[in-house]
């Protein structure tokens, strides 16, 4: 009898380290436990990764080599600036991202799209905000990588319709968008998946899992908040999606170098994904 069993749709489960510990080692095993092959690296030993000096690189690239671990992107705050500093000021900044990611064997590198100054409208700023865009883009398509651009609070590309508005002006492959739910949701935008999913798919390219409640704006596991996660993860698996689910928790406490979570919450945030990925038949890896 043939078999006509549907096709395993995997995806490559991927984490934030330092939401779990500064020290490299312990963020590889507590994500090697919960089945992850792949890190996405924002610091290392507290320091972030635009900082770590070639030494430094290359003590990460060894213990990440030693356990098997693969880097899925360079969690870079590219663009979480002021948009009136130069445009040359991000480009030199990506330049150190770039040889991190090369250095850790990488293609991704995740960035923002500019903070401005306060009582400053964000139309106001969008002329400024491409022209920086398109030069990260320029410099990331000389250097072969891949930018994604993350929807995050505060940045011009906050809503579905400035992140689109940003990858359909600079018009580079080297530039596509990173999708995140809980940042959607703390934004205003009540339903991600109904207001932004449609418009955004086309240029979307990674997966960042957080969940968010609309009325306090705290961050949760997937599938325990309003981002409608698993209206998204269903609809990214009819679509063919097959690229990474990264786990940015931020459960426990938010700090200059991003969100933390620790070992646990981290563990309670991976567990709580993939009992949505099992409930629609996608497998992590």
């Amino acid at each position: 009898m043939t078999d006509v069993s549907e096709p395993v749709v995997s995806w490559a489960l991927s984490g934030f380290g330092d939401e779990i510990d500064p020290d490299p080692a312990v963020q590889v095993a507590v994500l090697q436990a919960l089945g992850a092959n792949h890190i996405e690296v924002r610091s290392a030993w507290g320091v972030n990764i635009v900082d770590l000096d070639d030494e430094q690189l290359d003590t990460l690239a060894g213990v990440f080599a030693e356990r098997g671990m693969r880097v899925s992107a360079i969690a870079s705050p590219i663009g979480k600036v002021d948009v009136a500093l130069p445009v040359q000021h991000e480009v030199d900044r990506l330049g150190r991202a770039i040889a991190a990611a090369q250095r850790l064997g990488a293609r991704y590198i995740r960035l923002f799209s500019f903070y401005r100054g306060e009582g400053v409208p964000v139309e106001s700023i969008r002329d400024d905000v491409i022209e920086r865009m398109r030069a990260l883009a320029a410099a990331a398509e000389e250097a072969g990588v891949v930018l994604l651009h993350e929807n995050e609070k505060d940045i011009y590309g906050d809503t579905p319709e400035r992140c689109l508005d940003i990858v359909e002006s600079v018009g580079s492959p080297a530039l596509r968008l990173a999708w995140d739910s809980a940042n959607f949701v703390q934004v205003g935008v009540a339903a991600p998946f109904d207001d932004g999913y449609a418009l955004l798919r086309p240029h979307l390219e990674y997966l960042q899992v957080k969940d968010a409640r609309a009325a306090t704006s705290e961050v949760t596991p997937a599938g325990e908040g309003d981002g409608q996660l698993l209206q998204t993860l269903t609809a990214l698996r009819d679509d063919g999606y097959t690229g990474f689910a990264s786990l940015e928790p931020h459960l426990t406490d938010v700090n200059a170098l991003g969100g933390f979570s620790g070992p646990a919450a981290f563990g309670v945030a991976g567990r709580a994904f993939r009992r949505l990925t099992d409930q629609i038949g996608v497998t992590l890896a």
